[in-house]
């Protein structure tokens, strides 16, 4: 199998963590390999309007801020592979990353493959994504000010959104699969306080209404069958996050839902190897907050380098 010289730095993922993290790793002459994976670009690649990403007074949207950052680390002579990692050897120094068909060594590594948000796995909720359908409530509840929205979910996530949108809607309903909830209880009493969020209980979405965007939810109840319809202009399905670090087991410390363990923000539990954004942060899961990650683990990376020599 091929193997290439040792790389100072190698980036995994293209995503606002990896792509910041390459630019000031790039400028700091860390001459750093991203590996962009096959659909690179994270999250924001399948969001519409990013309205909270400082800069840009009108919004933007989600593809073309990833192509600006990426075109901004490619100046200052970032490298890129467009294809996925299978498994990583972090046992040894150089570290190892193997790709599709060769293996890559690195004398540090930083990790930002980020999260994926979990779905309902409805074809009527795949095709109004971006049109009504959400999984952050943050980067896309200003869109239904006044409106009427749905949250899936009986978790602290799904509160957590719900709570956020009763700030912004005028109703919000929460739908949950059981007829008691997950969530931390102090968050529960929040919640129930509000008077424009109420709850379904005991029911799951079956579709999503709409053609061009939501305009409501198929509902069956799980005890006895019946079928509702409940009319909404958007559905927040919060139903949990998973970590993209399965190629990552046994390699270094996760922990029991996946993220990686970072302490001082962005070291793992093996030195050398940093992570930034949503694949340690379950907390804010921001654009801005996985960038300021990206910087301080290219920081860091510099600063581990340094003391190598």
């Amino acid at each position: 199998m091929e193997q290439s010289p040792v790389e100072k730095v190698i980036i995994i993922g293209s995503g606002p963590a990896g792509l910041t993290a390459a630019i000031y790793a790039a400028r700091g002459n860390l001459k750093p390999l991203v590996i962009a994976g096959k659909e690179a670009g994270g999250q924001l690649i399948k969001t519409t309007d990013v309205d909270d990403y400082p800069g840009f007074e009108t919004g933007i949207q989600g593809p073309e801020l990833m192509a600006k950052m990426r075109k901004q680390a490619e100046r200052f002579g970032t490298r890129f592979i467009g294809e996925d990692v299978v498994s990583v050897d972090l046992k040894e120094k150089p570290f190892v990353v193997q790709i599709d068909n060769r293996c890559l060594t690195t004398d540090s590594l930083i990790i930002a493959t980020g999260a994926s948000a979990i779905w309902l796995g409805l074809p009527s909720e795949e095709k109004l994504k971006g049109k009504g359908v959400s999984a952050c409530a943050v980067c896309d509840g200003f869109f239904f000010k006044g409106k009427s929205v749905a949250v899936v979910g009986g978790g602290d996530t799904a509160l957590r959104e719900a709570n956020y949108l009763s700030k912004l809607c005028s109703k919000v309903t929460v739908i949950h699969r059981r007829e008691s909830l997950r969530a931390q209880v102090a968050l529960q009493e929040l919640v129930k306080l509000k008077p424009n969020i109420n709850f379904i209980w005991n029911s799951v979405v079956e579709e999503v209404l709409g053609n061009d965007k939501v305009t409501g939810l198929r509902l069956k109840n799980t005890q006895i069958g019946e079928i509702s319809e409940l009319a909404v202009d958007g559905l927040f399905v919060a139903i949990g996050h998973k970590p993209n670090t399965d190629f990552l087991k046994g390699q270094l410390d996760l922990d029991q839902k996946g993220y990686i363990v970072v302490k001082d923000e962005t070291q793992t539990s093996i030195p050398g190897v940093f992570a930034a954004g949503d694949v340690s942060d379950y907390k804010y899961r921001q654009a801005i907050t996985a960038a300021g990650a990206g910087c301080k683990a290219a920081f860091e990376a510099e600063e581990y380098l340094a003391n190598m020599r």
